[in-house]
Formats: C-alpha cells, sequence, structure tokens
C-alpha cells in the first residue's frame, strides 16, 4: 500500500495520492484582499495545478466540499465556479458558511478526485 503526498510540510501535505484517488487539502488565496471572485478564482487554479501534479483534471473529481465565510458570497462565488467547472462532470458538492482560520479569508475548498 504506497500513499504518495506532495508538497509535504510540517503541519499537512497540499496532496495524498492513493489507490488512484487523489485527496486535496482545504485550498485558500494567498491574496486575501481580493473579493469573493477573486479569491474563488486563485483558489480554483490552486486546485487545476495540483490536480495536474498529481495526474488528474477538474473533470475528475468525484466530490467538493466548499466552505464560506459567508454566505452572502455564494452567488458570487457561483459564477465563478460555474465558469470554471468542467461541462458535463459537474461533482457531488457541498457548500457551508463556516468561521474558516483567518478572517480574512472567504472561501476554502477541498476536493477529492479520481486519477485520469
Amino acid at each position: 500500500m504506497e500513499i504518495k503526498r506532495l508538497h509535504v510540510g510540517k503541519r499537512l501535505s497540499e496532496v495524498a495520492i492513493h489507490n488512484g484517488t487523489v485527496y486535496l487539502a482545504g485550498q485558500i488565496a494567498d491574496d486575501k484582499t481580493l473579493d469573493i471572485q477573486g479569491q474563488t478564482r486563485e483558489v480554483l487554479g490552486h486546485i487545476d495545478r495540483l490536480l495536474a501534479e498529481a495526474g488528474s483534471d477538474k473533470s475528475c473529481i468525484l466530490s467538493c466540499q466548499i466552505y464560506l465565510a459567508d454566505l452572502a458570497d455564494f452567488a458570487g462565488m457561483n459564477q465563478v465556479w460555474d465558469d470554471w467547472v468542467a461541462n458535463g462532470h459537474t461533482p457531488p458538492r457541498a457548500t457551508v458558511q463556516a468561521l474558516l482560520a483567518d478572517p480574512d479569508w472567504r472561501v476554502e475548498i477541498v476536493v477529492v478526485a479520481a486519477q485520469r
């Protein structure tokens, strides 16, 4: 049983791969000054990059959990999501309001995907 980890840090790994399944850590924006659309675009860019490194892509997402600091941002986040998500490959998804670890983060997204 092999578990491969990418971008391993002291506290967490950004990616774990096991048995053809890719698990991403919660992805947040680096630029906390951006509005919900900007932060969502940045987070989805992180997801694209990490999935590619793991031999996957957004069409292979099996599950997605979205955490919003404020549900008032739901429509703005969805505008960016709808432009990004792969047509015909929309994954099961949950979106909830959550108190995020940094008050300047507006969105955090966790993804599980299959390898290609």
